[in-house]
């Protein structure tokens, strides 16, 4: 393989607050901090994580990229994480739901919409 994913980058005005909320969402950590960019994922050698720079505009429309969360597969466990990201400062919305989705959309404190999606074991099923 030539490439592979490094960052997911989320544009942010407070870095260091939208960090901390998805450190606590996903149980990572913070791993660098600075004025311009802060980086989380799960320990400093993991080949992946999440990026937070800095913007000046405001989040006007839709996301055109966002993340999607899957719960374990415990009965009620998809329910008591949605409380617990909620808890935390997310909030729900709508975006043109049925009622009928096996996934619920928040958005974090900056408005950046996420799905929790049903159980799942992969990628694919």
């Amino acid at each position: 393989m030539a490439i592979s994913l490094h960052h997911i980058v989320i544009d942010a005005h407070d870095l260091p607050g939208l960090a901390r909320f998805w450190a606590d969402v996903l149980g990572w950590e913070i791993l660098s901090e600075r004025e311009r960019e802060v980086v989380i994922g799960t320990e400093p050698g993991a080949p992946i994580g999440i990026c937070f720079m800095p913007v000046t505009d405001v989040k006007s429309v839709k996301n055109r990229l966002h993340l999607d969360l899957t719960p374990g597969a415990a009965p009620g466990e998809r329910e008591a994480e949605i409380e617990r990201v909620v808890a935390l400062g997310a909030r729900r919305v709508d975006v043109g739901q049925t009622g009928t989705e096996s996934w619920t959309v928040l958005a974090d404190p900056e408005g950046n919409e996420f799905c929790v999606v049903r159980a799942k074991r992969t990628l694919i099923e």
